[in-house]
C-alpha cells in the first residue's frame, strides 16, 4: 500500500512538472525578458555595492547602471546591425555559391572512385542550412532584444527590491536563515559563472574577430559579436560560432584561408576554454559535463536562444533548489559532477 501511494505521489509530481513546463513554453514570450533582466540584475548588483561603497546615493547607481546598459545595447545593435543586414542580403547567394562548391568537392571524390549520390547526399547534409543555425539563432536574440524596455524597467525595479528581499525572506520562511545561506551560495555562484564567462567571451570574440581582420574575412565584426555571444553555450557554441565564418572564407577566398579561420578558431576557443577560463573558474559550478550538454538541449527547446545562453546558470538554479529538499537530494547528486563522491 505504501508503495503504491509513493507511485501515485511520483506520477502526481510528473504530471504537475509537465503541465508547469507546458505553462512556461507557451508563456515563454513574457517568461523570457523576465529571465533575462533578473540575470542581468544579479550581474549588476556587484556595481551597484561598489558605487555604494563611494557614497552614490542608490537612486543615482541605479541610474549610471542602466545608462552603461542602453549604452553597451545601442553601440553593439549599431555596430552589428548593418552587418547583420548586409550578410542577410548576400544570403542567398552565399548558400548558392557554397552549394556548388560542395557538388565540386562531391565530383572530386568521385575521380578517386569514392562514389557518392550527389541528391541523396545534399537532401541529408545541406551546408546552407549550417550558416543559417548561426543567424536563426541571431535573429532570436535579436528579436529577444526589441523588447529592451521592458528587460531594462524590470532590472530597475529588481535593483531596488534587491535589499527588501532578505527581510521578505525572513518574514515569509520557517528557517530563513538556511535559505538565506542557499541564496548567498547560488547568487555567489551565478555572479562568478556570469563574469568570468563574460570576461573569456569577450577576449573570445575580440580575438577572433581580429583574427579574421588580419585575414580578410566579410564581416569580421559581425563574426567576433557572434563567437562572443555564442561562447556562452556551453560544449557547441564555439563550434557554431565557427561554422559561418568558416563557410565564408571557403565561398570567398578558397579553401587555405577557410583551413586557416577554422585553424585559428580551434586555437582561440582551446587556449580560452580549456586554459585560461578553467583557471579562474576552477570546477566550482559541480555539474557534470552530460549535464551540461543535456541542460542545453532542454533549456534551448524551452526558451529558445535565451535557454541556451543560461542553460548552465539555469541548470545550477535547479540542482540548488533540489539540494534544499530532502526528496530531491538524490536527483542534485545526478546533476552534480561526483568529485565529492570520488573523495570520499
Amino acid at each position: 500500500m505504501a508503495s503504491l501511494t509513493g507511485v501515485n505521489k511520483s506520477l502526481i509530481v510528473f504530471a504537475a512538472l509537465v503541465v508547469v513546463l507546458a505553462g512556461i513554453k507557451s508563456a515563454s514570450v513574457i517568461i523570457i525578458p523576465f529571465i533575462l533582466a533578473a540575470f542581468i540584475a544579479i550581474v549588476c548588483n556587484p556595481l551597484i555595492k561598489f558605487f555604494a561603497r563611494y557614497g552614490i546615493p542608490k537612486s543615482i547607481a541605479v541610474m549610471l547602471v542602466v545608462l552603461i546598459i542602453v549604452g553597451l545595447g545601442v553601440s553593439l545593435g549599431g555596430l552589428v546591425g548593418q552587418s547583420v543586414n548586409d550578410f542577410s542580403q548576400q544570403l542567398p547567394q552565399y548558400k548558392a555559391k557554397l552549394q556548388e562548391d560542395f557538388v565540386w568537392l562531391v565530383d572530386l571524390a568521385s575521380q578517386y572512385n569514392i562514389l557518392i549520390n550527389k541528391d541523396q547526399i545534399i537532401s541529408m547534409f545541406d551546408p546552407g542550412k549550417m550558416v543559417d543555425v548561426a543567424t536563426n539563432m541571431l535573429t532570436g536574440l535579436g528579436g529577444v532584444m526589441a523588447n529592451m524596455f521592458l528587460i531594462i524597467l524590470t532590472v530597475v525595479f529588481m535593483l531596488f527590491e534587491g535589499p527588501m528581499l532578505r527581510n521578505k525572506i525572513h518574514a515569509a520562511l520557517k528557517d530563513p536563515d538556511n535559505k538565506m545561506k542557499q541564496i548567498d551560495r547560488f547568487l555567489e555562484s551565478i555572479n562568478s559563472y556570469l563574469a568570468i564567462k563574460t570576461l573569456v567571451s569577450l577576449g573570445t570574440g575580440t580575438i577572433a574577430a581580429f583574427y579574421l581582420w588580419i585575414l580578410d574575412v566579410d564581416y569580421f565584426v559581425l563574426w567576433g559579436v557572434l563567437a562572443f555571444m555564442f561562447n556562452y553555450i556551453p560544449n557547441i557554441g564555439s563550434i557554431i560560432a565557427a561554422v559561418p565564418a568558416v563557410l565564408l572564407a571557403l565561398i570567398t577566398q578558397g579553401p587555405l584561408i577557410a583551413g586557416l579561420v577554422g585553424a585559428g578558431y580551434l586555437t582561440i576557443n582551446t587556449v580560452m576554454g580549456n586554459i585560461i577560463e578553467p583557471k579562474f573558474m576552477g570546477k566550482g559550478l559541480g555539474l557534470s559535463t552530460l549535464v551540461v550538454f543535456l541542460s542545453l538541449i532542454f533549456w534551448g527547446w524551452l526558451l529558445g536562444t535565451v535557454g541556451m545562453l543560461l542553460s548552465v546558470p539555469l541548470t545550477m538554479i535547479v540542482k540548488i533548489a533540489l539540494e534544499a529538499s530532502e526528496e530531491g537530494k538524490w536527483v542534485a547528486t545526478m546533476l552534480g559532477s561526483g568529485e565529492k563522491i570520488e573523495r570520499d
